[in-house]
């Protein structure tokens, strides 16, 4: 999630340089070119079902596709920092999720984090001390009064793929392994992708993009297709969905951390306050309370005969 969070800001200068769908387009062809010998089914794995292939067409159709379009698009309309304050929604929509679609117990611990991860983050949005990068002109929010809600219902639907790519990889890591599940729903991602893709780089100039730019967007693409959808789904296979989507918290906090430190964006005392209160949740949601099973055992229903 930190890695996610990075690299939600540092869209926003790939924003300024790329159309948003070319960018979508360049990122998913990288991916896959980076994981093509993942795509390879292992021996012990069942081959796919007709469910198990809409879970992973709906996984990258909400998570990688949308959520890249939505995302993009709302951060090039606000500041990184709006970005981190919007995205506080999610532990709370993974947790609502994961309890409607998967019947999974939520805590009353995982609760009260996900009430401090909103909360915590949420504080933000009552600060007027966020401004804008003091930085070129193209990092700066490309919006106007009238666009503002544009770019907020952007980003909040951005929170709704990013929470149902959380509930969904968790189905689908009862059936497949993380290194499987990464390459195919990125392939989905550059299928979906690719006729947008493949049109606007025919007008493109390329040549116009700095190598600095070029270095940038390598980076987001292997950290965006690759690197934090491996470490995710491999999570996942042993943590409650509702209790890792907690740790969605650390996308927005990383948002900002790299908004101010790379992009020039500024921080309020009030605000650093708010990132404490957020971590505060993710340490109630994620210690193991006495006498309690830990996640992992949690996570797995008892068969019989076992001893616990």
């Amino acid at each position: 999630m930190c890695l996610v969070g990075s690299y939600v800001a540092l869209s926003k200068p790939l924003a300024a340089a790329f159309p948003v769908l070319l960018l979508a387009w360049l990122r998913f062809g990288i991916g896959a070119v980076a994981m093509i010998t993942w795509l390879k089914k292992p021996a012990t794995e069942a081959p796919l079902t007709r469910q198990t292939r809409g879970l992973l067409f709906l996984e990258s159709f909400l998570g990688n596709f949308l959520f890249t379009l939505c995302m993009i698009s709302g951060v090039k309309l606000t500041t990184a920092v709006s970005a981190g304050v919007i995205m506080a929604a999610i532990p709370a929509a993974v947790a609502v999720l994961s309890w409607l679609f998967l019947r999974e117990r939520v805590a009353p611990r995982v609760w009260a984090g996900v009430v401090c991860a909103v909360l915590g983050i949420g504080l933000l949005s009552l600060s007027n001390s966020e401004l804008p990068a003091n930085g070129a002109p193209a990092l700066a929010p490309q919006n106007t009064p009238n666009l503002v809600w544009l770019g907020n219902l952007l980003l909040m639907g951005a929170v709704l793929c990013e929470a149902s790519y959380a509930v969904i990889g968790k189905k689908l890591t009862a059936t497949l392994g993380p290194k499987r599940i990464t390459s195919l729903i990125n392939l989905w991602g550059f299928a979906l992708a690719t006729p947008f893709g493949l049109w606007l780089a025919w007008r493109f100039d390329f040549s116009a993009v700095q190598p600095g730019t070029w270095v940038l967007l390598v980076f987001y693409a292997l950290a965006a297709c690759m690197w934090t959808v491996w470490l995710w789904m491999t999570g996942l296979k042993s943590v409650p969905a509702a209790q890792a989507g907690v740790f969605t918290v650390m996308l927005p906090i990383s948002a900002a951390t790299v908004g101010v430190l790379v992009l020039g964006e500024r921080l309020a005392g009030a605000q650093l306050a708010a990132f404490g209160v957020a971590l505060v949740g993710v340490l109630l949601a994620t210690l193991p309370s006495r006498g309690q099973p830990s996640a992992n055992v949690a996570a797995t229903p008892p068969r019989p005969g076992d001893q616990r």
